[in-house]
């Protein structure tokens, strides 16, 4: 492709490259050159134009786009129109994105002219959010850069959609633990899973004891998938009342502590082949937390290993809730 200044009888087949007004006529960057076009260009005096000509290995703008927005879009996620070089990719259910980022590398590496936005990778998403959008920076690419992106997108984004999961609530409590505090907890839980495709299909309250805890995990009824722990007090150590219990009952933990903030103090372990999640203390607040990011995941029905946490760290200083019994900042 190639800018040039030609006579306008010499333009036809080019592409507009400037917008461009002569008399009462206004002809956008981007419109095709047709021989209508010089007829009506030259009726209002124009003699010559700056276009975008394109060389005959050249791919067009919109449908290098498209090939690319088609190649990198992998199961739940659709196209739109691609238009004026661009072409977005949509969700086609409530879930996650599910992003591979060396490809998103190779494909933004591979040319100037060809790039790929994409949301964050495991971003929460609803049905008909944008998830990614390509875009050609000129009017047209080589086909053999188009080709060499297009083996680098196979596979570089699909999406997780949530699978509808039964969920048990069990709470521990203390006397110190107020009813609206417990009841206010429950609500903002069940806001959450709904928003994750899950329901709640079982839940119990118990004391703030070991025996008591690791007695309710030993009797969780047939077909739960996920179990979501709210302690009365934040997990401190292995050896307090929620990890102990949740070993006691014949569980393990994967992973206590999370480098997210809010979100540090969560326990995640498994029971008979089902996730356990001890939620922070912040999880009782509606505002986003590492617990969000873990709840979510096992909602798709992804696999989240210690190592997932680990990985979580970048990014994982969240928004202060200032509601927060203890603020990150001191006084001065």
């Amino acid at each position: 492709m190639r800018f040039a200044v030609l006579p306008l009888r010499e333009a036809a087949g080019a592409i507009v490259a400037h917008t461009v007004r002569a008399g009462t006529h206004v002809v956008k960057k981007g419109t095709p050159v047709t021989a209508e076009l010089v007829d009506t260009l030259a009726g209002a005096g124009l003699s010559d134009i700056l276009v975008a000509a394109l060389d005959p290995c050249d791919v067009g703008e919109d449908e290098a786009a498209r090939r690319l927005a088609q190649a990198v879009a992998g199961p739940g996620l659709r196209l739109d129109r691609a238009f004026t070089g661009r072409c977005n990719l949509f969700a086609e259910a409530d879930g996650v994105l599910l992003v591979d980022a060396e490809a998103v590398r190779r494909i933004n590496g591979i040319d100037e002219a060809v790039t790929l936005a994409t949301l964050p990778a495991f971003a929460a998403l609803e049905a008909g959010t944008m998830a990614a959008t390509v875009k050609i920076i000129p009017y047209a690419v080589p086909g053999a850069t188009l080709d060499l992106a297009l083996a680098a997108a196979h596979g570089a984004l699909r999406l997780a959609p949530y699978a509808g999961l039964k969920a048990a609530y069990i709470a521990t409590t203390t006397d110190a633990l107020k009813p609206s505090v417990r009841a206010k907890t429950r609500e903002v839980t069940l806001a959450r899973l709904k928003a994750a495709g899950a329901t709640l299909a079982a839940e119990a309250e118990v004391p703030h004891e070991t025996g008591a805890l690791s007695a309710a995990l030993g009797s969780l009824p047939a077909g739960i998938d996920l179990v979501i722990v709210f302690g009365a007090s934040a997990i401190a150590d292995r050896q307090d009342i929620v990890p102990a219990a949740l070993v006691e009952a014949g569980g393990t933990i994967e992973r206590l502590g999370m480098p997210v903030d809010p979100g540090n103090l969560m326990l995640l372990g498994t029971l008979g082949g089902r996730p356990v999640v001890g939620a922070p203390g912040c999880a009782r607040s509606p505002k986003e937390n590492g617990f969000d990011w873990v709840l979510r995941r096992l909602c798709a029905r992804l696999p989240v290993t210690g190592a997932d946490i680990e990985a979580m760290g970048v990014g994982g200083l969240l928004m202060e809730i200032r509601s927060r019994p203890q603020p990150r900042e001191g006084s001065a």
